[in-house]
């Protein structure tokens, strides 16, 4: 049996946290149900990276909002997949950290969910950086195999 995908789920309405809590344990996921953005931050500045495998945040979150989160959660974890939710759809344009966004109640759990599948599938590790070979590099090589 593989291992369930730990996803940290942060809102502060603590009905909808506990919905979807229920509908992501109900289809196999781990979930940390957290109320404030600082509360998640602290957690994920305690684990190592790879212990979760989602942030699932809302937008609108007192003190710091759900973009904030995600920007700083990238800073300790770059490879988290993360998902932005929000009751307004206009609130989009600020939601430029999240590698998705979906608004609340325009779209069904079903599709949640298949979002959730997806970013969790193609959960990236570190970034590999490709060194680039330099012009001053490649002709001091053809020198010395010319002497």
């Amino acid at each position: 049996m593989r291992p369930r995908k730990t996803i940290l789920c942060v809102d502060d309405n603590e009905q909808v946290l506990s919905v979807r809590k229920f509908l992501l344990e109900t289809r196999g996921y781990r979930v940390l149900g957290m109320t404030t953005a600082a509360e998640a931050l602290e957690y994920l500045q305690e684990v190592t990276e790879g212990a979760v495998d989602l942030l699932l945040a809302d937008l609108i979150l007192p003190q710091m909002d759900g973009n904030e989160l995600i920007r700083r959660a990238k800073q300790v974890h770059p490879g988290l997949p993360t998902l932005l939710v929000s009751g307004t759809v206009a609130n989009f344009d600020r939601a430029a950290s999240a590698d998705a966004f979906l608004p609340k109640g325009a779209c069904t759990p079903a599709e949640v969910l298949d979002r959730i599948r997806i970013l969790v599938a193609r959960k990236r590790g570190p970034k590999k950086r490709v060194q680039s070979v330099t012009v001053e590099a490649a002709s001091g090589a053809q020198t010395a195999l010319a002497s």
